[in-house]
């Protein structure tokens, strides 16, 4: 079987080169550089072992990939989950690469993630699991090299543990190993807010290209973790009614508006972190969360939920996407000529990245900002990137999606053209 097959049996990754083939035509790419980005640069796929809490050992498979590295270090979450595989890890990669071009980081994509379920885990065993897979990739990570951040079923914690086995390997304290730690371990304030925050900001600019106001919205959000839990927060701030919301165990509406404060108490009181049951809102079948009516619709879950079968249902005006590639390539043609505006993936939630080399920097200057200072920094870098995929859109003709994803190719490809080819 050939490298390119272990990857294509993906869905996901097979929906990631379509978008690069797509935009390659709009950008005229050159061919040779077009199939060098249609590979990642490098993957490693391991076993981890660790001992669980019965005594028994368990082999899970853990996965690194890393898309570039002509652009600086390569950078990108860690997500526990039970279907990650190589494929999707690999269109994630792809698509972090993408991102870090729209914001004009100094990073490539990459990406990485461990076969299970860490909602069935204890904390003993997802630490022993962490440290097991950093040292089965610590020949191809490092501050320059490649950093990590939490991602899905990972957090705070999950990256302290990195940081801390890395430094134990190299004889000294490495804040800069990581991102998304905790604070008083160098980590940024502010980090854990700023994809949902970003994701918001994103929101604000769409509401006024439509002429309307925050107070006058209604939204719907797809995911209450990390970055659905703030979505919500930052909207219902600015006085817009979050009339549905879903995990992972449900969905609940209440077309007068849920208090958002409230769920999230409910939310954080249960083990599982779920939001069912919650008693200021009707239970709802999962399929109707993404057809209630609403002015912005935030996919914040998982890759491939918005499809040609849902996506003629959907009843929103702004689709934002707080996930990544939550809407495949035949959805993305349906809602176009519904008139829906898209805030496409890889500048809808880039806000994470942004804080996570806003911590970068500060580690390897051992400066640390203020909350202010990171805030206002992640409101001028997310806006400047919103108005130029807008400008290039409308300057071209383009879907946001397309528009998007040719700054930030074209950033990695010029990037690569200079360079040259080595040898």
């Amino acid at each position: 079987m050939s490298e390119k097959n272990l990857f294509e049996s993906s869905a996901t990754y097979r929906m990631a080169c379509q978008q690069l083939r797509d935009v390659a035509k709009v950008i005229d790419l050159e061919e040779g550089i077009e199939s060098r980005l249609m590979l990642p640069k490098r993957s490693l796929v391991c076993a981890v072992p660790i001992r669980m809490d019965t005594g028994e050992t368990r082999n899970f498979i853990g996965y690194r990939v890393q898309h570039s590295l002509t652009s600086g270090a390569s950078k990108g979450g860690l997500r526990y989950a039970p279907q990650v595989d190589l494929g999707e890890v690999a269109a994630l990669a792809m698509w972090m690469s993408w991102k870090c071009g729209i914001m004009n980081l100094p990073y490539g994509g990459a990406k990485g993630g461990i076969a299970c379920d860490p909602v069935t885990m204890s904390t003993g065993e997802k630490e022993r699991l962490t440290r097991r897979f950093t040292e089965e990739v610590l020949s191809i990570i490092g501050p320059r090299i490649d950093v990590m951040a939490p991602d899905m079923g990972t957090d705070d914690q999950t990256m302290a543990w990195i940081y801390d086995t890395y430094s134990m390997k190299v004889g000294y304290a490495c804040p800069e190993i990581v991102t998304g730690k905790p604070v008083e371990l160098g980590g940024c304030v502010g980090r854990r807010e700023a994809t949902g925050r970003g994701v918001v900001y994103c929101i604000r600019e769409a509401l006024s290209e439509l002429n309307l106001t925050p107070h006058e919205s209604t939204a719907v959000v797809q995911g209450f973790g990390n970055v659905g839990s703030v979505t919500c927060d930052e909207l219902a701030k600015h006085g817009t009614k979050i009339l549905a919301v879903g995990d992972r165990y449900g969905s609940i509406r209440n077309m007068t508006g849920i208090d958002v404060a409230a769920l999230a108490r409910y939310a954080n009181a249960d083990p599982k972190k779920s939001i069912v049951g919650f008693p200021g809102a009707e239970a709802i079948p999962d399929a109707e969360l993404l057809t209630t009516p609403c002015t912005v619709l935030v996919p914040a879950a998982m890759e491939r939920q918005i499809t040609k079968d849902n996506a003629a249902n959907l009843k929103c005006r702004i689709l934002a996407e707080g996930a990544n590639g939550p809407t495949t390539p035949e959805a993305d043609a349906i809602l176009e000529a519904a008139g829906v505006f898209i805030i496409p993936d890889v500048l809808c939630n880039a806000g994470g990245v942004t804080v996570s080399y806003f911590e970068w920097v500060q580690d390897i200057q051992q400066l640390m900002w203020s909350e202010r200072q990171v805030n206002e920094k992640l409101r001028e870098l997310m806006l400047a990137a919103f108005h130029r995929v807008r400008k290039l859109a409308k300057e071209r003709n383009l879907p946001m999606r397309m528009a998007a994803l040719a700054l930030g190719v074209n950033k990695v490809a010029l990037e690569k053209q200079r360079r040259g080819l080595f040898p």
